[in-house]
């Protein structure tokens, strides 16, 4: 095939041709050289707001933008058909088997993730495409090595599908338009939008997606003249596609408002994410001793700095009628301990009435078992399609609320070593191409594999030491990395660069943005230059 100023880098075979078409590769081009550059502005403003938080500066909301968050008139667009009730959202990666499942599931939406529980090989990301239209034209199977067969309910039984493509932040390297490699998020988007949405909104929906890590109200905007742009280019008309936001960084949290002005005429409101906002959290504030966090499971969402973020999100997005989606439920079923189980499952519905009793509009869980409970909770408390009625008018937050780090709880062997543990799992299994892993019955994916990380690398950095006394430094991290490599050594030898990674990252003085970005180069038939 030959588009110019497109190369492919990337073998194209059997179903893959079919979405790797000339047709969508001219269209990827338009969407490269129309906001490439912008794309590329934004990631050094992030540096450069980066600079200053290191420099002392604290987050906040901005002046500039105060009259968009002081005015009561303006709203969202309506919920699009299939988003009016959203009350649980079953996550998960694009392999062939989830996707069926996901569907089928019961959930009222399935966000079918090209991103943090995708590792995105150039193979995955193409089978993703490949499942995505197949499930659209209903026309997709799957059937084990044991002969057991899947296939979707019917029409009317299915969940209402939503996708979420890569971050800003990622590149795809196997795409290059005038010598440069395009935007992970823009690969997705586009192959995705340019073959489905038309038969979407036949189908009686439309193109839907989750707009993930998203710092500032200027990166909704760009995804706002993308959407334009797309339609105006399929001859769809505007305001047909729907984007929800995950609020899973520090800064958003303080543009709630004006992420959802930008996108007004698409949007269909905000996400907690919970896992990737602790992870900005302390990213942003990675020279503050203000963030440092005991760990990981002491970090609820019912610490102060945490239920801050959810009582606003709901305040704003009820305030322009729209969904204010609550987080995962990371859990798994535990099969041969029913007491573990029990208490495990329990831990979900506290979460989920918590949630429901909060005013959120809806939920997520990462397996299909849990999708009963969501419902159960939500079913017997939220009465109507949605909650858009409670307007949360008492909730007053300060930015002072948003960054209270006072958090209950202690540093730990044990949480030291979980962190160690899911991290360096996590890491190997990513780089052998699975983006979303079992670990200590939690499903860990790149957002719980970053908490992981920058805790680790606050404790080092900050020189904690644990509650039973041991100072947290590179050379004790090294030796429970040893245990648990030792432990986990038939993943393959993914484990040893993984190992190498997470040692070096705690000896860094300044942690990677994301894993993600950093071992890119390292993924199967991936083409970007290695770094480790």
């Amino acid at each position: 095939m030959s588009v110019e100023g497109v190369r492919v880098l990337g073998k194209v075979e059997g179903d893959h041709a079919e979405i790797v078409t000339p047709e969508a590769l001219r269209f990827l081009a338009v969407l490269h050289r129309s906001f490439e550059s912008t794309r590329q502005s934004l990631l050094k403003n992030r540096q450069l707001r980066q600079t200053r938080f290191d420099g002392g500066a604290l987050p906040d909301f901005l002046p500039e933008t105060a009259h968009i968050r002081n005015d009561p008139t303006w709203q969202c667009a309506p919920p699009a058909p299939g988003l009016r009730d959203r009350r649980v959202e079953i996550t998960g990666p694009v392999d062939r088997k989830m996707v069926i499942n996901a569907l089928n599931s019961g959930a009222y939406t399935y966000m079918a993730d090209f991103e943090d529980s995708n590792s995105p090989t150039w193979a995955n990301c193409l089978d993703g495409q490949v499942n995505m239209r197949a499930a659209i034209n209903r026309t997709i199977d799957f059937k084990q090595s044991n002969g057991k067969e899947y296939k979707l309910k019917p029409q009317g039984q299915t969940a209402t599908l939503i996708i979420r493509p890569r971050g800003w932040h990622l590149n795809e390297e196997h795409i290059l338009v005038d010598g440069k490699p395009m935007s992970g998020g823009l690969v997705d988007f586009g192959l995705y939008f340019f073959h489905n949405a038309h038969t979407l909104v036949r189908n009686g929906f439309g193109p839907y997606f989750y707009l993930p890590k998203m710092e500032s109200h200027l990166e909704a905007r760009l995804w706002n003249d993308v959407f334009n742009l797309s339609q105006d280019y399929i001859k769809m008309p505007r305001g047909t596609i729907r984007g929800t936001v995950l609020i899973e960084t520090i800064t958003a949290a303080f543009e709630m408002d004006e992420i959802l002005y930008e996108l007004r005429h698409h949007s269909s409101g905000l996400n907690c994410g919970r896992w990737d906002y602790i992870f900005s959290f302390i990213k942003r504030q990675r020279y503050s001793k203000g963030a440092i966090l005991p760990d990981r499971s002491a970090v609820t969402m019912t610490v102060p700095f945490m239920q801050a973020y959810v009582n606003l999100l709901i305040q704003t997005c009820h305030k322009r009628s729209v969904a204010a989606i609550g987080g995962m439920a990371a859990q798994i079923p535990i099969k041969d301990d029913p007491k573990a189980n029990e208490a495990a499952m329990e831990k979900v519905r506290a979460d989920k009435l918590r949630e429901v009793q909060a005013g959120h509009d809806g939920t997520w869980v990462a397996h299909p078992a849990l999708v009963k409970i969501a419902l159960e909770i939500f079913d017997k408390h939220m009465l109507g399609p949605n909650q858009y009625h409670v307007r949360r008018e008492e909730v007053k937050v300060s930015a002072l609320d948003l960054l209270n780090s006072n958090v209950p709880g202690q540093i730990t062997e044990a949480g030291v070593r979980a962190n160690v543990a899911a991290l360096l799992v996590y890491c190997a299994n990513w780089l052998n191409g699975l983006g979303c892993v079992p670990v200590a019955n939690m499903m860990e994916d790149a957002a719980t594999g970053e908490i992981s990380r920058l805790g680790l690398w606050s404790w080092v950095y900050h020189q904690q030491k644990t509650a039973e006394g041991n100072a947290i430094t590179p050379a004790y991290i090294d030796r429970i990395l040893d245990e648990e490599a030792a432990k986990v050594s038939k993943i393959g030898k993914s484990v040893d660069v993984a190992k190498r990674y997470i040692a070096d990252q705690m000896r860094a003085n300044a942690p990677d943005e994301f894993l993600t970005s950093a071992l890119y180069a390292h993924l199967p038939h991936n083409h970007a230059p290695a770094r480790i």
